[in-house]
This record gives structure tokens, sequence and C-alpha cells, in this order.
């Protein structure tokens, strides 16, 4: 699909309360054009719209130019956890067809379905809830189709619980599903978050094609040391001729819970020494490469092309970065963290105890996996038994299609 495509859909509508807008007049960028400036209203602020150098509210700011650092946030005022909610975006391996069915009767999923196909180039609806199955599991295909039916199932989610998006106070997202928390925090837009996602998949799909390379699910003992058998596995692929072998952990789970990647001649290695290093179990994972490791690098210029020409904002809530486990500060540090995922693990771990820990006695928020999967509600479990307390999970297919 050609970069200069502009998107001349008149019908602009908001998302869902803390979202800026399904921005359907955003050109894609690189088309030279200024574009449309976006002027949807939130609903419940108030205002009658809010163009694209409005102040974001409550940064106390007049106006925000993109690349204009924003000045410290005031003070928040104490608000009782288990009255608020927190919200999980799943990632790439969640997918499966027939997602998305039944979801068509809620407002605006059928409307991000018609942008994702002048986006794409391809009926994304079809191959969510058809398959085929191959061509679903693709980089290319599943991190879009993630990135959209998540979003759907915000709809979903607003429809059946709207106190749920209004009291929601913080969001974290799987490497690709930190876009759609991104775009449900208002620091990015729909159509160009989407068109980001498009060329990191795209990217991330070439790059796993330089070299044979994967990615291992692993469950440690308490006695695994994950550096140190990665260490010896690159070591095993320079006596095979590798000159610059690549195995480090991709993914902290939960205690214990690892994804490394690499080289797929590493990942035998640890698959064949599993007892030995002290590994419980492993298994080999159906993605095409060695996905936030150095193996990524070549796809890193790619995003970061195309993240320079969006307007990305400061979010309105707190989002969490994969790459630290920390909140996003400003719209820099969104564009930069985003392209260093890319090439760094993801600390899922790390980001589940920022967001949850608390004082012995404190209440947890509510906390919904918004998405296809229940994967990231797993791994809340086994970090924290008291938060997953408060866990639902907001499904990608309703019962009962009547509608579609």
């Amino acid at each position: 699909m050609s970069a200069s495509l502009v998107f001349n859909v008149t019908k602009v509508r908001p998302l869902f309360s803390q979202c800026r807008a399904l921005s359907t007049d955003t050109p894609i960028p690189g088309n030279g054009s200024q574009g449309v400036p976006t002027e949807t209203p939130i609903p419940g602020n108030g205002s009658h719209g809010i163009p694209t150098d409005t102040p974001i509210p409550g940064n106390g700011s007049q106006s925000v130019p993109t690349d204009t650092p924003v000045q410290p946030e005031p003070k928040r005022p104490w608000k009782d956890p288990s009255g608020c909610s927190v919200f999980l975006f799943p990632g790439q391996g969640s997918q499966f067809v027939g997602m998305g069915r039944g979801m068509l009767r809620y407002p605006n999923v059928g409307e991000m379905f018609k942008v994702a196909q002048k986006i794409l180039g391809y009926d994304l609806l079809s191959l969510c809830l058809e398959g085929p199955e191959e061509e679903l599991m693709k980089t290319v295909h599943c991190q879009p189709a993630v990135f959209v039916t998540s979003l759907a199932a915000v709809e979903r989610l607003s429809q059946e619980n709207p106190k749920a998006i209004e009291t929601c106070v913080a969001a974290a997202g799987f490497s690709v599903g930190e876009f759609t928390a991104l775009v449900f925090s208002g620091a990015l837009t729909f159509a160009e978050a989407l068109y980001a996602v498009k060329v990191r998949a795209e990217a991330m799909q070439r790059a796993s094609e330089l070299v044979p390379s994967g990615m291992l699910s692993v469950i440690g003992k308490p006695q695994a040391h994950y550096k140190h058998a990665c260490l010896q596995a690159r070591e095993h692929c320079k006596t095979l001729g590798l000159e610059e072998p690549v195995c480090s952990v991709a993914n902290y789970l939960f205690p214990d819970g690892r994804v490394i990647a690499g080289h797929k001649e590493a990942l035998g290695f640890l698959q064949q020494n599993s007892r030995h290093l002290q590994f419980a179990r492993t298994k080999m994972l159906p993605v095409s490469g060695a996905f936030h490791t150095d193996l990524m690098a070549s796809a890193a210029e790619p995003l970061k092309d195309v993240l320079r020409q969006l307007e990305v904002r400061r979010p309105e809530i707190n989002v969490y970065s994969n790459v630290d486990g920390k909140r996003y500060m400003s719209n820099r540090h969104v564009r930069r963290q985003l392209v260093k995922q890319l090439v760094s693990p993801v600390k899922w771990e790390q980001s589940l105890h920022e967001m949850f820990e608390r004082e012995r006695g404190q209440k947890f928020p509510h906390t919904y996996e918004v998405g296809p999967g229940r994967q990231l509600g797993a791994t809340l479990l086994k970090c924290n038994r008291k938060a997953f307390g408060a866990y639902t999970h907001v499904d990608v297919v309703v019962a009962d299609t009547g509608c579609d």
C-alpha cells in the first residue's frame, strides 16, 4: 500500500472517552500533505473539539507542539484504588481465527476495520474471522490484527461497563500491545498508530528472514541462571562458526518465567541442555524471529522514521514502557522507547510490579485484559495473586452474533 494514501473519510468519531479520536482524516505519514486538524470532541470533557495544538487536559500549558517537552504534571488527588481500573493489552501470539466475531455491533468497530483496510491494503476483518490461520499467524498480519481487535474490545467494554473506561488510571501493553495502550491513553491516534504498527510488523518480518532465529519459552527452577545459560549458548554457537551469535532474554514474564530469543543454534543448545541448565520446561514459540533482541536492529530505523512523522502526545493516563517498566513522561520519551523496545527485552514482570506494588492492606484496582487471549491474566496471577482477584477478561468474540 502506498504511503501517499490520504484518508478522505469525513466521518470522524471518538473511539472512546479516554482516546483522542478515530482520526480517519489524518494523512498517512510521508505524503507531504498538511492534513486536516482533528477536532473531534472527547465525550464528557465539555469541549467542542480538540485541535492538534490544544493543550492536553490537566497539564497547565497553553499549547503543546509535538516536540516540546511537557512540564511535570501536578500532584494528582488521591483515589481509592478499588474504585479505579487498569488496562492490559495483549501482544503477538494471542491472535486466533474467529476473533472479532460479533464485535461489529459495537459503535465505531465497523469503521475501525474500514480504516484498517485503507491503511493495510487488505481486508483485516475477513482475515480475523476466517483466516487462513497460516496467514493470520504471520507477523505482518497478526500485529495489526491484535492491535485493532483489542481496541474493538475497548469499544465493547465502553458499552457494557462504561465506568471501567471512565475510572482507568493506568495501562500497559505487551510488545505491539504498547501501541494499543498509547492509543487508548490519547498519546497516538488510531489511524497513525495502525500505520506505525504496519511499518513495524513489516520491518520485523524482514529482519526475521535474515537469519534462522526464534523464541524459546522457558520455565526455570529457582536455581536457573538465564543470562549464564545464554552465555553458554552463544559460546556453543561460536564453535559452530557463528561470529556474532545472539541469545538473550527477550521477555521477563513472571518469576522463573522467561522467553529467550536468538539464533536457532543457540536455542537448540538450550533445549538439549535444559536439565543441566535447571530448566523445568522449554517450548519453541510459533513466531518468525528473535524479537526484542539485537537481531531486530534492522527494524529499528523504519519504525524510528515513521514515529518521527507522527504527532505524539504525553499520555493522559499512566502508560508503562516495556523497556524499563516505568511510565512514560513525555512525547519524546514515547518515541524513544518504542524504537528501543524492538531490540530490548520486554520487562513485563517489572511493569506489573511497578503498577501493582502497594503497602500491605491497601486495595487493588480492577484489572481488565482487553483483547484476544488471557495470557496477561496468567502472568498477573503468577506475579501478584491478590491483584488477580480483581481481574476480568474482555473478549474479542461475542456469542450469538445477530448483527454480523
